[in-house]
C-alpha cells in the first residue's frame, strides 16, 4: 500500500494537493495491485503523531503550520523517522525557511502556485528513489547469499580505517552486528592488519616499544623503504554470509610459533604488550585460528554468538 501524509493547516490546500496525488494514483503505487492512502495532518506535531502509528511512503508539507512548522517537522522526521522523504509545499516569503529545510534533510519542494504542473512529478521521483533503497534492502534479506572481496594492502596504516569502514558498511548491511558489535569488529580488524603490518611483514616486535618507543618507529619507516620489508604486501579476504562474516588476513613475513601465543583468558596477560592485540581480537570474535606458519590469521564473527573468551570463561 502507498501512503502518503499531507500536512497543511488549510483544509483547502489539503484537498487540493490530495486530488492531485490522486490525479498520479497509478504512477505513485510502486505495484499494479496497491491501494494508494491519503492521510491529513493540520500541524507538524499531529503528523508526528500519525508517522508514529504508521510509517508513510512519503509526507508532503506546508512550510508555514501552527504548533510545529515544516522546518521543525523535518529536523524532527529526520531524527525520530530518517527513512520517510519529505517534500516540500513552498509559498512566496518562505524561501528562506524552505533552503533551511532541504539543508536539513528535505527530499524536494514544490512552489504552491506550481503544484498543479509539478507535484504528481515529484512525487513519483521521490517515491522511486526512496523505493529503490527499499527494494535493495529486500533484495539483500531475501535474494543476497554470499560477499567475498579480496584486498592487497602496502605497509601504510593509513590504509587500514578506510579498509574497516568498507568492511563495516557491509556489515551494517547485512545486520550482522549492532552498533556495539561494529565497533568491537573494528577494534579486532585494526589489531590484525597492524599485526600483519609491523610485526608480519615489517618484523618489528612490539617488545622494542615498551623500552624504546622513539626507536620502535624510527625502525617502522626504515623498514617501509628497506628490501624485503618494504616489498611485502598485507592479503585480506572478507566473506560475509548470513550466518557469519569470515576475514583472513596473511603477511607476508616468515610467521611466529603460534604455540607462544599467550592465553588471552588469563588476567596476567592484560599487561603484557605483546599479548594485547592478540587478546582484543580473541575476546571480540568468536573464532580465532592461525596456520601453522603464523602469518596468517583466520577471525569469524555470528550473530548472536558470546565471544571466543566468553565461550572459555564459562567453560
Amino acid at each position: 500500500m502507498a501512503k502518503i501524509l499531507v500536512a497543511d493547516d488549510s483544509p483547502v490546500d489539503q484537498r487540493l494537493a490530495g486530488k492531485l496525488l490522486e490525479k498520479h494514483a497509478d504512477r505513485l503505487r510502486s505495484e499494479p495491485q496497491e491501494q494508494l492512502t491519503l492521510l491529513y495532518a493540520r500541524d507538524g506535531k499531529e503528523a508526528l503523531d500519525c508517522i508514529a502509528r504508521g510509517m508513510p511512503d512519503l509526507v508532503l508539507t506546508d512550510l508555514q503550520m501552527p504548533e510545529m512548522n515544516g522546518l521543525e517537522l523535518v529536523e524532527a522526521v529526520k531524527g525520530r523517522f530518517p527513512t520517510v522523504p519529505i517534500i516540500l509545499m513552498t509559498a512566496h516569503g518562505s524561501e528562506e525557511i524552505a533552503i533551511q529545510a532541504l539543508q536539513t534533510g528535505a527530499a524536494s519542494y514544490v512552489p504552491k502556485r506550481n503544484l498543479a504542473t509539478h507535484l504528481g512529478d515529484t512525487a513519483v521521483d521521490v517515491l522511486a528513489v526512496a523505493g529503490a533503497k527499499r527494494r535493495g534492502q529486500r533484495l539483500l534479506d531475501e535474494c543476497w547469499r554470499q560477499t567475498e572481496t579480496h584486498f592487497l594492502l602496502p605497509n601504510d596504516l593509513s590504509h587500514v580505517a578506510p579498509l574497516i569502514g568498507h568492511l563495516q558498511d557491509n556489515l551494517r548491511r547485512m545486520n550482522l552486528c549492532d552498533a556495539n558489535g561494529l565497533i568491537r569488529m573494528a577494534v579486532a580488524l585494526r589489531e590484525a592488519l597492524s599485526n600483519a603490518i609491523l610485526h608480519g611483514n615489517l618484523e618489528v616486535s612490539s617488545e622494542l616499544r615498551q623500552t624504546n618507543e622513539s626507536g620502535y618507529y624510527d625502525l617502522i619507516r626504515q623498514r617501509q623503504e628497506e628490501e624485503p620489508y618494504g616489498n611485502r604486501r598485507v592479503h585480506i579476504t572478507a566473506k560475509e554470509t548470513h550466518v557469519e562474516a569470515r576475514y583472513v588476513i596473511r603477511d607476508e613475513g616468515p610467521g611466529f610459533a603460534t604455540a607462544d601465543l599467550p592465553d588471552p583468558t588469563d588476567p596476567a596477560n592484560l599487561e603484557k604488550v605483546s599479548g594485547r592485540g592478540l587478546l582484543l581480537i580473541r575476546t571480540f570474535m568468536d573464532q580465532v585460528s592461525h596456520n601453522a606458519t603464523g602469518n596468517e590469521i583466520t577471525m569469524v564473527k555470528r550473530p548472536g554468538r558470546r565471544s571466543w573468551a566468553d565461550q572459555a570463561t564459562l567453560s
